[in-house]
C-alpha cells in the first residue's frame, strides 16, 4: 500500500512561487500514474497536471498551463509541482494522487495524499 505526503505549501505573494512536493512510501505499480489537484474553500476538487511515473508527457488543466510544472524523481520516489506567477485564485488545499490510467477524473484516483494550503495573497 503506497501512502503519499505532500509538503511545501504557504503563504506567498501574487506572482510568487512556491515547489510543492509530494513523497510516495511504499511501491506502486509500474504503470502509475500521478497527479495534483486542488481544492479551494467552497469549491469541488478539480485537476491540476498528471504525469506517468515512468516517462511519457505530462499533462495540465488549462488554468495553470504555462506556469505550473508537474515532474518526479524516481529514485527518490518524490512527485513535484513547480508553481510560478501565482495568483489568488490559485489558492487551494494542493494533493497528490496516484491513479492506474493516464486520467484526469478524480475518480480514477485511489491513493490520496492529506493535502498542502498554498495561499496566494494580491
Amino acid at each position: 500500500q503506497v501512502q503519499l505526503v505532500e509538503s511545501g505549501g504557504g503563504s506567498v505573494q501574487a506572482g510568487g512561487s512556491l515547489r510543492l512536493s509530494c513523497v510516495a512510501s511504499g511501491r506502486a505499480s509500474s504503470s502509475a500514474v500521478y497527479g495534483w489537484f486542488r481544492q479551494a474553500p467552497g469549491k469541488e476538487r478539480e485537476f491540476v497536471a498528471l504525469i506517468r511515473w515512468h516517462g511519457g508527457s505530462p499533462f495540465y488543466a488549462d488554468s495553470v498551463k504555462g506556469r505550473f510544472t508537474i515532474s518526479r524523481d524516481n529514485p527518490k520516489n518524490t512527485l513535484y509541482l513547480q508553481m510560478n506567477s501565482l495568483k489568488p485564485e490559485d489558492t487551494a488545499v494542493y494533493y497528490c494522487a496516484i491513479a492506474s490510467q493516464y486520467e484526469r477524473a478524480e475518480r480514477a484516483y485511489h491513493t490520496w495524499g492529506q493535502g498542502t494550503q498554498v495561499t496566494v495573497a494580491s
